[in-house]
């Protein structure tokens, strides 16, 4: 089946790598043209390294590649007036917004809440939260305005549906997330705006597969790499694996965004290997 979402237009945020770019190209792939920003710019205790300008180019050269417009920006989502700048000129190239992909996040290396430091506490809140409402805010009227309803999919966490420790900034995000799901579905229903969220486990990006990450899942190494770390990732699921890929998750949001999910809203979709079984 192709051309599930052909002739729309699709806004992701993060999308110079990773999972967005992945659900960028999977929406292209699929007939979306496609408004694309990203930060390219470091966060200070992100253990991974940061998506640079090129990758975002990069990103709007696979989606051209596949005879799919797009528009790119440089923004951090948690600058509304530069979101809706960037939104508001998108939509005037390309013609309207359909859906709306709010998967820009951050993980920062945590501590125990009691022992957190608040601007760490502060950058994750404003990113992983802030950010993702601050993305649909800047969309919504666009949304609204072309009276053909849309499809809103925001990017959670296994750890927006459970807990883990040391990481209580990035639980408590993700968490909110998904109240900003269920409320946004609430309030836009009448609309036809569908609003879900997505539930990854560990997938295998930057954002996981990096020298620190390595060593904090294996201290007990002088040099771990992937291989050492994915026993360890395989105990967090039911499923034989230790992570799952982009695509899956691009697949998911593709659904989500499609008409085959035309009647599904307010849902937290898990993409995780049966973690929410344990």
């Amino acid at each position: 089946m192709m051309g599930r979402v052909s002739g729309k237009v699709a806004f992701v945020t993060g999308a110079a790598r990773g999972q967005g770019r992945s659900h960028a190209v999977r929406l292209a792939q699929e007939g979306a043209d496609i408004i694309a920003v990203d930060i390219c710019r470091p966060f200070a205790d992100s253990p991974a390294s940061p998506a640079t300008p090129e990758d975002l180019a990069e990103t709007a050269n696979l989606v051209k590649a596949l005879d799919r417009r797009i528009v790119t920006a440089e923004v951090d989502v948690r600058d509304y007036e530069l979101l809706k700048s960037a939104v508001d000129s998108g939509v005037e190239q390309l013609g309207g917004l359909d859906i709306i992909v709010a998967n820009a996040g951050i993980g920062t290396v945590g501590t125990r809440l009691d022992r957190m430091k608040e601007d760490t506490w502060q950058e994750m809140i404003d990113v992983n939260l802030s950010g993702v409402w601050k993305s649909v805010k800047a969309g919504i009227p666009h949304m609204v305005a072309g009276g053909r309803g849309g499809s809103i999919i925001l990017t959670s966490s296994v750890a927006g549906l459970k807990a883990y420790p040391h990481t209580g900034h990035y639980v408590a995000a993700k968490h909110g997330v998904v109240g900003l799901m269920r409320t946004f579905a609430v309030e836009l229903g009448a609309q036809s705006i569908r609003v879900n969220s997505v539930h990854p486990t560990h997938v295998n990006t930057p954002l996981l597969l990096n020298e620190k990450t390595f060593r904090i899942f294996r201290p007990d190494l002088e040099n771990p790499g992937a291989d050492d770390m994915a026993p360890i990732c395989q105990t967090f699921h039911m499923l034989p694996i230790p992570w799952v890929t982009a695509e899956d998750i691009s697949n998911a949001v593709l659904f989500l965004a499609s008409d085959e999910a035309r009647y599904i809203t307010g849902v937290a979709l898990p993409v995780d290997a049966g973690s929410c079984l344990k």
